[in-house]
Parts: C-alpha cells; sequence; structure tokens
C-alpha cells in the first residue's frame, strides 16, 4: 500500500481587518473567552491528517501573535507580506525550505475560526486526488449583477453559482510554482489561491464546505457569533481536584509544571507533580470522566517518571473533544515550603502555556496547614483545584 501523502497547513494571520471595526487585528479578539486565531489554529494543530501547521504573522504581531497561540504545536512564525497572495507566497516558500516539503498544502484563513475536522479531511482527499480544489456551499441568496450606475445588470442562475471557502487545497509544488510565477510576472492582484491556481492552469475541483465555517468580517459577525457561542455552551460545570505526594530522595521537585530547586524530591510514578494532578483530576471531574488514575494508571509502566504537562494537555483535549472549553482554572497548593508566593506568576504561565488558557483565567494560591499535619510537619506537599468547563448541552 503507497505511503498516505504527508500534509501541511498555513495559516494566514497577516491582516488588518480594519472591516471589523476598532480592537485592533481581529485574528487576535476575543470570541466566547477564546481568540480567533486560536480557534482557527487549534483544529489544524490537532487533525491527525496535518502534519505540519506553518503559521504566517504581521511583523508588528510578534508578541500578541506568540501570546495568542500559546501551548499550541507549530512552526515559528513567518512574517508576511503587504497583500494576502505575499503572506501566502512567504508560508509556502518558509515549508519549501523544510528538509522534507509536504506532498500536499492546506491554506486557511485566520478570520475563519470554525472550520470542522471533517473539512479539513475532505481538504486532504480532494488536494491528493485532484491537485487543487476548493470548499464551497451553494449560494441561497439571489445574485445581481449591477452596473456601475448601481442599477441590475444581470441576474446570474444560482444553481450554478458557490460561495468559496478555505481550507484550500493544493499539491504543494503546483501551488509553489504558481505563486512564484505570479511574483516573477508581477501578478498580485488574485483574491484567493484558486483564482490564482486557475490562472497558472489548474484545474480547481470542488468538495462539501460548511455553512459554520464563515469568515468573520464585520462587527456584526462578531456580536452574533459571541451570542451563538454564549448560549451553545450554556452547560456550565465545576470539578475539584485532589492530590498529595510525600518527600523523598532528590534535589528539585515539580510544581505546576516549573522546576523548583529543592533539597528533597517526591516519591511519586510520574514526576509527581501535585498541583497539575489536582488540575487534571477537575476537569476530568467537570467532565463526568473518571480521575487521573483512571486514565493514566501507575500500574502501567509507560508513566513511570512521566512529565505531567502531559497529563494536563490530554484532559483540555477531552474538553475540546466534547466541543467545550476550560473558563477558569485554580490551583491551591498547601505547604510550609518551598515559598509558593515568589513563584506563583511562572506558575500561573507555565499551566496557562500547557492549557493554552489567558493567564487571566488561570489562578495560583497558597496557603499552609499552620504546622499541622503532613504538610505542617514538611513531610510533603497536597495541592487542590478547582475547573469551571463550558460544554454544549446535552442529554
Amino acid at each position: 500500500m503507497p505511503n498516505r501523502p504527508t500534509a501541511a497547513a498555513i495559516i494566514v494571520a497577516a491582516g488588518r481587518g480594519l472591516r471589523a471595526g476598532a480592537g485592533g487585528p481581529k485574528q487576535y479578539r476575543m470570541l466566547a473567552g477564546e481568540t480567533v486565531i486560536a480557534r482557527a489554529v487549534s483544529p489544524f494543530c490537532r487533525h491527525e491528517g496535518i502534519g505540519v501547521v506553518q503559521p504566517v504573522r504581521n511583523p508588528d504581531d510578534a508578541e500578541i501573535f506568540d501570546h495568542a497561540l500559546r501551548g499550541l504545536p507549530y512552526r515559528p512564525a513567518v512574517d508576511g507580506g503587504a497583500t494576502r497572495q505575499a503572506s501566502v507566497r512567504a508560508g509556502l516558500e518558509a515549508l519549501a525550505a523544510m528538509e522534507s516539503p509536504p506532498d500536499i498544502v492546506l491554506i486557511h484563513d485566520a478570520a475563519r475560526p470554525f472550520v470542522s475536522d471533517a473539512v479539513i479531511a475532505r481538504a486532504i482527499v480532494a488536494a491528493a486526488r485532484s491537485g487543487a480544489a476548493i470548499p464551497v456551499v451553494p449560494v441561497t441568496d439571489t445574485i445581481k449583477q449591477v452596473t456601475a450606475a448601481g442599477d441590475v445588470g444581470a441576474t446570474p442562475d444560482r444553481a450554478s453559482l458557490r460561495s468559496a471557502q478555505t481550507p484550500q487545497s493544493f499539491r504543494f509544488d503546483a501551488i509553489l510554482a504558481a505563486h512564484r510565477r505570479a511574483a516573477r510576472e508581477g501578478r498580485d492582484d488574485f483574491t484567493d489561491d484558486a483564482a490564482l491556481a486557475e490562472w497558472a492552469g489548474l484545474t480547481v475541483a470542488t468538495f462539501e464546505g460548511d455553512a459554520a465555517n464563515m469568515k468573520l468580517t464585520t462587527p456584526e459577525d462578531f456580536a452574533r457569533e459571541e451570542a451563538r457561542l454564549g448560549a451553545a455552551l450554556g452547560d456550565v460545570r465545576t470539578g475539584t481536584g485532589y492530590d498529595v505526594h510525600a518527600f523523598g530522595e532528590g534535589d528539585h521537585l515539580m510544581l505546576c509544571g516549573i522546576k523548583v530547586p529543592y533539597h528533597r524530591g517526591f516519591l511519586a510514578h510520574s514526576d509527581g507533580d501535585v498541583g497539575l494532578h489536582a488540575a487534571v483530576d477537575a476537569i476530568l471531574g467537570a467532565l463526568a470522566d473518571g480521575d487521573i488514575g483512571s486514565h493514566f494508571p501507575p500500574s502501567d509502566p509507560q508513566w513511570k517518571g512521566a512529565a505531567s504537562d502531559r497529563f494536563l494537555a490530554y484532559a483540555m483535549r477531552k474538553v475540546a473533544d466534547r466541543g467545550g472549553r476550560v473558563a477558569h482554572l485554580e490551583v491551591t497548593m498547601v505547604c510550609e515550603s518551598p515559598k509558593i508566593g515568589p513563584l506563583r506568576e511562572a506558575m500561573r504561565a507555565r499551566i496557562a502555556e500547557i492549557t493554552g488558557l489567558p493567564v487571566g483565567r488561570v489562578a495560583v494560591k497558597a496557603t499552609t496547614s499552620e504546622r499541622l499535619g503532613f504538610t505542617g510537619r514538611q513531610e510533603g506537599i497536597a495541592a487542590l483545584a478547582s475547573a469551571t468547563v463550558r460544554l454544549p448541552w446535552s442529554d
């Protein structure tokens, strides 16, 4: 059986989005607690058919871009150009410079935050079959062709009309050659990659798109989708978690994802990070999906010494797979030492990095047990956590 073609995704995020009104570039605006660009990029990062995600950003947006996509696995972003076409070519050239460029590339707009796994899968299949393909949806409104004077000049038959979406998918070598040719010939006026491909002589096929895969353009689009997402994720759950580990031999502790120098270590099967373990249990509790031990049993040797950030990332994927999101995550550490206060902000930042949450949705607190019990005797550390999770309503 021949090997499955490798696929990469280019996410075009260098535009300014002026029609969306005040508030900065639209791809970095919040939509129901998550940035538009994070919503657009994450489906490609988690899709099993996509091996590489290559974002293209505006060079002025470096800091806000890194913050918005923190925790997602993507190639370092490249700077875009003055036009969308130039930005796409920058992404293609970055992929071409890889040791093993992909066979297929999907090109997607960062302003389309609702792309589904099914559309991504269809894009890969369509490009492998035809070499160039775009997702389309039927036109439901009657379309009028208007003259320069503003009068109706013609009424096209809508049965043959379709609205084009992204991701548009191509054989990598073919679309790269087409973009390079357009650059050489000074053609920079194509509105999408399909139009450029047609100009270059490629036959562009179509495949089924998704009406929900809309592009956010105006302030009204944001208001409508904010209201829709808020209503859709109306099942608000709260989960709690608790974990404890005793001290043993060692020279450091893993606490909330960071390495803390210490004169002891943890007695644990994994790295013993009580803060992250409690957070995982809180998220799983909100999902009513067991506890950390049922998903990562200590009897399984593959988890011996495992980094606990893997467990937390797994719990976050479980939420995403249910169509939900984590709205808030809080961890409370109970110990006499080490002192958590000086480490708090670093811990919040690390948890935000692992989960992809804004730092403002992560809390880390600390207390002592007034020298009572095993934590008071400095025999170990305990942690408690709570998670607020929003899910779509279901039976």
